[in-house]
């Protein structure tokens, strides 16, 4: 039979220690809380500024297709001409 080799368990305390310390590590907990709320605030903010700003391109369209079916001119031009249909 083969030998089997021991393995040693890598030193993962090590491992952690050798990590450079980051920003997140050095500000204290409600700092952390703060800045993610003010994050969060600014997600809304920015979600309530698109979907204001498609309500106002769907009402753009609406109305645009509102004065298009009072134009007669309009309608006669985009209509199908295949009139056998309706007969």
């Amino acid at each position: 039979m083969a030998k089997s080799k021991k393995r040693t368990p890598a030193p993962k305390a090590a491992v952690a220690q050798d990590k450079p310390t980051t920003l997140k590590d050095l500000l204290s907990s409600d700092v952390l809380e703060k800045l993610k709320a003010q994050a969060d605030e600014a997600k809304a903010a920015q979600a309530a500024l698109k979907e204001k700003e498609r309500q106002q391109a769907e009402e753009a369209r609406q109305a645009e297709q509102k004065r298009r079916d009072n134009d007669f001119e309009y309608l006669l031009n985009n209509s199908a001409m295949d009139w056998k249909k309706h007969k």
